[in-house]
């Protein structure tokens, strides 16, 4: 016997992952919105004045959401450091990026140190308006003076790459061990240095990449190079 009543067909709805994605996307672009605020407000306002309450009305977002992705504001302005090294929210580390992979494939160990330096450059100018605010904070603030530390010890770190690519290149200063050159790089071309010159000195960014270019050229390089 057949049914008294038809069903009626239900349209079809979006398959679940296309709506999983969907909500992915819009909770990575609100994550982003906030970030670009914060990054806003502890560059204008230094971190303790910094208000997630501030944080939230620029990004157009309840308070309770910037709590539900970052749950406070010292994680909130570690993401801000690491968007701003990178350059995005991808999850990629910074040596890992199709930048390094040019340098991997340089043979003249000059544009090697040219091109650290120059793309060096781009995450300084990114990143230095935010280390103020963490340097700024250190002193009174344990969890972001131990953040102020790792980023230092990442960046020397990062700086014994560039002394492995010249020392496979056969052009490392034979005066420098391995670990004093990558030291003495860190030391030259890191953004706390960049923060003394471009504070202190009066440097521009043009005159820090060139002059930190062409130390870093006569330090890690066999003299005569």
């Amino acid at each position: 016997m057949t049914d008294a009543v038809k069903r009626v067909k239900k349209p079809d709805s979006a398959p679940g992952p296309a709506r999983g994605t969907k909500r992915a996307e819009q909770a990575r672009a609100t994550r982003r919105r906030i970030v670009a605020a914060a990054t806003e407000q502890f560059v204008a306002h230094g971190y303790g004045a910094a208000l997630l309450d501030q944080v939230a009305e620029r990004a157009g977002v309840a308070i309770q959401t910037v709590y539900f992705h970052f749950g406070n504001k010292r994680t909130l302005l570690k993401e801000a450091l690491d968007v701003a090294a990178t350059g995005d929210d991808e999850p990629v580390p910074v040596l890992e990026r199709p930048w390094v992979a040019q340098l991997r494939q340089e043979p003249d160990p000059r544009r090697v140190i040219a091109l650290w330096v120059a793309h060096g450059r781009t995450i300084v100018q990114r990143v230095a308006p935010l280390m103020r605010v963490v340097r700024g904070a250190t002193g009174t603030d344990p969890e972001l003076a131990a953040q102020w530390d790792t980023n230092q010890q990442q960046t020397r770190t990062a700086y014994a790459m560039l002394v492995q690519l010249l020392a496979e290149r056969g052009a490392l200063n034979p005066a420098l061990t391995a670990e004093q050159a990558r030291d003495v790089a860190f030391v030259i071309g890191n953004v706390e240095s960049y923060l003394q010159f471009s504070d202190v000195c009066g440097w521009t960014l043009d005159e820090w990449q060139d002059r930190t270019t062409t130390v870093l050229t006569a330090t890690l390089l066999p003299p005569g190079r």
